[in-house]
């Protein structure tokens, strides 16, 4: 079979898939349709509906799109069996049942952005930075019944800078997954489904798997009494979006979101939350070291730059003094 013949749906949601999709397109294969989730309210008071950018995208190329509500609904395993799918590839979507990914004559396989079996679950990117990963990277693996657990196809490491946030490992990660769904698609045409894969039981010794579940507000609340490095590292796994946030102490309490901080050798015994400055540097105490705020957000506010907050906070926050 030639990839012009090859019959793909795609399954994906946001800007992350985007790029998977269109190295599919552009790389000369056919993409019979796209799944994506449905249209999602925004504005005041939900008045209006955004497509997801998978959606978006496909649009712009002329390809069907599918936006089921529930995966098990029979209408749309019908119209979804009505493309005659060979393969189904799946980046950053939901859970589907057997009866979906086992569909097309080659299965389903999913792009993952992590170094499975670490990092299975919605947030993979955010988890391996929050707990100081060195470096992550992409897994394609087939689909099975429970979730990214199925037999490795390709995996290709992805380094983590030490300053990196979510955007910089994200953006790297969504091309570095393009390239591999490629790679994959290629392999199993080539090998006509019998490309050689890898239980993930199977592979080096790694310790204890770290989950990456799903992250919601209440999961991006810093706690400042933990080590210096520790919130470092969980305000760049959240950076810039959700964004982490937390309670600091000036002449009052005050909630806050940080998007970027430096580690420093400044000893601290102050009560972690606790803010302090010196004439052009924000810092606020942690379990060890004094940590440099270089921006945040206050409610209602703008994103700033440490040092426009603290023109508008003189004679508010402690002096450092730092010798």
């Amino acid at each position: 079979m030639n990839k012009e013949d090859l019959r793909i749906v795609f399954m994906g949601t946001p800007e992350f898939a985007v790029e998977s999709l269109r190295a599919l397109v552009e790389g000369g294969f056919q993409v019979v349709a796209v799944c994506t989730q449905p249209d999602k309210p925004v504005g005041r008071h939900g008045s209006q509906l955004q497509a997801p950018a998978v959606k978006q995208y496909a649009l712009s190329k002329g390809i069907p799109v599918l936006q089921p509500v529930k995966m098990k609904d029979e209408a749309f395993i019908e119209q979804l069996r009505a493309y005659r799918a060979d393969l189904q590839v799946v980046v950053a979507y939901r859970m589907l049942p057997e009866v979906v990914w086992a569909m097309p004559r080659y299965g389903t396989f999913n792009v993952h952005a992590s170094l499975l079996p670490q990092y299975r679950g919605a947030a993979p990117i955010n988890w391996a930075i929050i707990n100081g990963e060195t470096e992550t990277g992409i897994t394609t693996f087939m689909l099975d019944q429970q979730i990214d657990t199925g037999r490795m196809i390709l995996q290709e490491r992805f380094p983590i800078p030490d300053e990196a946030n979510v955007e910089y490992v994200y953006d790297g990660l969504m091309h570095l997954g393009a390239k591999l769904c490629v790679q994959t698609v290629n392999l199993i045409l080539e090998s006509d489904g019998q490309m050689p894969t890898t239980a993930q039981a199977e592979t080096p010794e790694q310790g204890a798997l770290k989950p990456a579940p799903k992250i919601f507000k209440e999961t991006c609340e810093i706690n400042w009494a933990q080590p210096a490095k520790a919130v470092y590292d969980f305000i760049r796994g959240l950076s810039p979006y959700p964004g982490a946030w937390g309670a600091v102490v000036a002449d009052a309490p005050l909630e806050v979101k940080v998007f970027a901080t430096r580690k420093t050798a400044l000893p601290c015994t102050a009560r972690p939350a606790t803010l302090a400055a010196d004439k052009h540097h924000l810092y606020v105490a942690t379990a060890d070291c004094w940590l440099e705020i270089l921006e945040l957000q206050i409610a209602g506010k703008r994103r700033m730059a440490a040092q426009d907050f603290l023109n508008g906070m003189r004679g508010k926050i402690n002096s450092l003094e730092i010798s």
